[in-house]
């Protein structure tokens, strides 16, 4: 993926199918936020948090 020399017209992270099955096998290595706190490493903070709806 880094020898891309296009710019996607959509502005998404992959060109084409080939390139998001890299990019999806990429993902699957990664640790999970679980096993970076077992390691005492801090995870990617919550982007976006459902608010709790008030009964």
């Amino acid at each position: 993926m880094a020898d891309r020399k296009e710019k996607p017209e959509n502005s998404s992270m992959a060109m084409d199918e080939k390139e998001m099955r890299e990019l999806g096998k990429e993902m699957e290595e990664l640790n999970t936020n679980d096993q970076l706190k077992k390691d005492g490493q801090r995870p990617d903070p919550v982007q976006h948090e459902k608010k709790k709806k008030h009964e």
